[in-house]
């Protein structure tokens, strides 16, 4: 039985490569993050001098100096900045900050790559990182799971935190964008939160998520589930066909979260006794199948 066990893990791993070798690289989705929220006044920065684009018009408003602070604040339905202690009218309700080529942008104290949007919607600024799904995930990685536990649990978490943002674009988009920063969605911490070790898992698992009847799955996970995962029926009264409960390996660490599909203990303890990041996602996710996401993916 357990020779026969090994043969058929063999088996589905050689399908799985055989299928990523035959999608092939696909275009990455951008997404957009919102990182603040009803803020009455923001810093801003950047790594190169950028401009403040108005994103109705698409002319520049002004420029801002690299590794400089500026203050943004909502002024008559509009916004000014606060240049050299002084403020200037922004005649914009939507402006956006685009660095030159490989410049970060500054935000909340951390660095992000991509591009902020600041929005004055109600007379509070909203500020959101649009941004390429890869870059995205690789500022989630390492603000979900410990960067020092095993490559084979980051790359499971790299591909459950992918498969999870593409099954829900568009969740928050009464709020102007598409996830939030925080654990209620992921937690996403920009370049700033990025490691080498992590960035490697997201690369070697480069667009790859999770399906369900050639759907994107929304892969739950959580810290642990203390034991036993739950069913999704018993946290949030409906079922998903690719959530079971099965013992999460985490019984040495007391239940955190929802408890709902992946353990996170669970998949390091499990990578510490020899499973792949793909033997540990089916493990979790069950009649799962791995593909790469393309633009449309849904």
């Amino acid at each position: 039985m357990c020779y026969n066990s090994v043969v058929m893990r063999k088996i589905n791993l050689i399908f799985i490569a055989i299928l990523i070798m035959l999608l092939g690289a696909m275009p990455s989705h951008a997404i957009k993050i919102g990182i603040i929220t009803n803020a009455s006044r923001i810093g801003v920065g950047s790594s190169k001098e950028t401009s403040i684009i108005d994103a109705n018009t698409n002319k520049t408003v002004c420029k801002i100096d690299a590794m400089k602070g500026y203050e943004i604040i909502p002024y008559k339905n509009k916004m000014a900045i606060r240049i050299n202690g002084k403020f200037y009218q922004i005649y914009s309700d939507n402006v956006v900050l685009k660095p030159a080529k490989d410049g970060f942008i500054n935000a909340k104290r951390k660095w992000y790559r991509g591009f902020l949007m600041i929005q004055n919607r109600n007379n509070k600024l909203t500020v959101i990182n649009n941004v390429d799904l890869e870059s995205y995930i690789k500022g989630v990685v390492p603000s979900e799971m410990p960067s020092s536990w095993e490559p084979e649990a980051l790359k499971a978490q790299a591909i459950a935190a992918r498969s999870y943002a593409l099954a829900n674009l568009g969740k928050r988009a009464s709020m102007g964008f598409d996830l939030k920063d925080t654990p209620e969605d992921q937690a996403y911490g920009g370049a700033s939160a990025e490691t080498k070790k992590t960035n490697a898992a997201v690369e070697e698992t480069s667009n790859l998520v999770l399906t369900y009847n050639y759907k994107v799955v929304s892969a739950y996970y959580s810290a642990s589930a203390g034991g036993q995962s739950i069913n999704a029926k018993d946290v949030w009264g409906s079922d998903l066909p690719y959530i079971r409960s099965v013992p999460s390996f985490d019984g040495n660490v007391k239940k955190n979260g929802h408890g709902v599909g992946m353990s996170q203990h669970g998949a390091n303890n499990l990578a510490k006794q020899g499973y792949n990041a793909y033997q540990i996602l089916q493990y979790f996710y069950k009649n799962v199948k791995f593909a790469r996401a393309s633009e449309g993916s849904s």
